[in-house]
């Protein structure tokens, strides 16, 4: 397949407002697309399409408020993208939000708030979008999984089995669409610094005080630059890349999670009692707020 070309072609990016979202909108527009951009918050939306048009003055810039958690609302959105931008070239599902606390800590009702957001929506904007992609010659998919869908700590069992499910699905429709000349990316990003946690929603049965005391120390892994992010992606997605990692934070739990995927929750829990002792932290710990990806409207 040869490489994607990014110019005068349009671009669909959800979670656009902020993290790496807005990040990939504007290395979108340098590289030439025209940008289809969704988010919840319409104030920082607005604000980044402006940036955009500023930056960008040639590029087309269309911006639509949508909550992914409402599925009517994702289906109203996605038929008005659809009938107002037929030719897309690129789709990239980012939105994603996070919930803190124990499985036995939350309602369901919270877990499947995160997953109508992180998965429900990538498969319906998916579903109806992919006519689109698949009518424009050399079109290609993103979804953005995360750290937490290669592992999955205590602590993040709503956010890791939503951002699996987005890994499973993505890995699947990279089969399909071999055929149909449609490339497909699947990002996991590792510390990137976003508002993820500080947006996350506490579970019903999670203390207050436990729970901001594990953001605070999950905020300190946060190292990776947003817009580094968006450029190792956009790279990726040039050079059709299947699955994309970000960071040594990505990389290195990948590995673990390889070589011994029945037993690395027991690293991860000696990780924790370091942090708790030192302050110190290094690296992806059980019982925390969030993973680094971008939120919907963060």
């Amino acid at each position: 397949m040869r490489t994607f070309d990014f110019a005068a072609g349009t671009a669909v990016v959800t979670g656009a407002a902020s993290g790496i979202g807005e990040a990939l909108a504007h290395g979108l527009a340098r590289r030439g697309s025209d940008l289809v951009l969704l988010d919840r918050d319409g104030d920082r939306l607005t604000a980044v399409a402006a940036a955009i048009r500023a930056a960008h003055p040639d590029r087309e810039v269309a911006t639509y408020l949508v909550d992914l958690a409402d599925a009517a609302a994702t289906a109203r959105v996605a038929e008005e993208v659809r009938r107002r931008h037929p030719r897309l070239r690129l789709l990239v599902n980012n939105a994603g939000v996070a919930l803190g606390g124990r499985f036995d800590e939350v309602t369901l009702d919270e877990f499947g708030w995160v997953v109508d957001v992180n998965f429900r929506a990538v498969v319906q904007l998916t579903h109806a979008l992919l006519p689109a992609l698949k009518a424009e010659p050399g079109a290609h998919l993103v979804t953005v999984s995360s750290l937490f869908g290669l592992i999955a700590p205590a602590g993040q069992v709503a956010y890791a089995a939503s951002k699996f499910a987005v890994r499973g699905f993505t890995e699947a429709l990279r089969h399909e669409l071999v055929d149909d000349g449609v490339g497909v990316t699947c990002v996991h990003p590792g510390g990137v610094r976003t508002r993820i946690a500080s947006s996350a929603r506490v579970g019903s049965g999670v203390s207050v005080e436990e729970y901001e005391a594990a953001r605070r120390r999950f905020e300190k892994l946060l190292t990776i630059d947003p817009a580094r992010a968006a450029e190792v992606i956009l790279r990726g997605v040039r050079r059709r890349r299947g699955r994309v990692l970000i960071g040594w934070s990505a990389k290195l739990p990948d590995l673990l999670a390889r070589f011994a995927p029945a037993s690395y929750g027991r690293v991860l829990a000696l990780v924790t009692r370091r942090v708790a002792a030192t302050g110190v932290a290094t690296a992806p710990a059980p019982h925390r707020p969030a993973e680094p990806a971008a939120a919907d409207g963060s």
